[in-house]
């Protein structure tokens, strides 16, 4: 299983000119390839009258799939050019499709890739970039007079308290990364002198921004 990746947020469109051929960009997360074909067929759809619909695609759930097509325009110009942008960005899970509406004056090969490139980018840069991160879910029970030192050190640890319970005793669940889980159960036990009671729970992905900050799922 991965244990991060980077992806888009949601769903985007943008759009710009240039010499007066419209370009529309369409981005949208996605974990399948079925997912992205089908997104794919949707913009053909939509944009049944455009000159071209130029995709990239990239899959990654442990074997990685990489996709893309010109649509028409001279090969190497769009479809690479759009997965290149895709790849610098180092996103994944993510299909981008690139509608182009003629304008009347060819762009030649290098204002082709220039173009195709513009568009990839304007349309990831607003769907977001976001780092996806495996986590594990860890239960800590403790005593109300052991909760406030226990609190001040997991924040201190910028360790991600996902939620907090107040019963006969507080029970906090608290996301780590895979793979620093003894790590945590360690500090915890000492911070508490082995009076917490604590259980490893599930596993979850959670969303990061740019600054690392976590993004709440809706």
């Amino acid at each position: 299983m991965i244990t991060e990746y980077k992806t888009v947020l949601k769903s985007a469109l943008t759009e710009f000119e240039e010499k007066k051929s419209r370009f529309i960009t369409n981005v949208k997360p996605v974990s399948t390839e079925d997912q992205a074909v089908a997104f794919i067929n949707e913009i053909k759809a939509r944009h049944w009258n455009a000159t071209h619909n130029v995709y990239a695609y990239s899959i990654n759930n442990g074997t990685p799939v990489q996709r893309f097509s010109d649509d028409g325009e001279p090969s190497g110009t769009a479809g690479m050019p759009v997965l290149e942008v895709i790849r610098r960005m180092g996103v994944q899970n993510v299909v981008v499709v690139v509608t182009r509406y003629f304008g009347g004056t060819l762009l030649g090969a290098a204002g082709l890739i220039r173009a195709y490139s513009h568009g990839a980018s304007l349309g990831l840069e607003a769907a977001e970039v976001v780092t996806r991160k495996l986590c594990s879910n860890v239960n800590i029970m403790i005593e109300y007079t052991l909760f406030g030192r226990l609190q001040n050190m997991l924040i201190t640890n910028n360790n991600i308290i996902k939620d907090i319970q107040y019963g006969q005793d507080v029970e906090l669940t608290v996301l780590i990364e895979v793979g620093r889980e003894e790590e945590l159960i360690k500090a915890v036990t000492e911070n508490s002198n082995g009076r917490a009671i604590i259980e490893l729970g599930e596993k979850e992905y959670i969303t990061l921004d740019g600054c690392g900050k976590l993004i709440p799922d809706k």
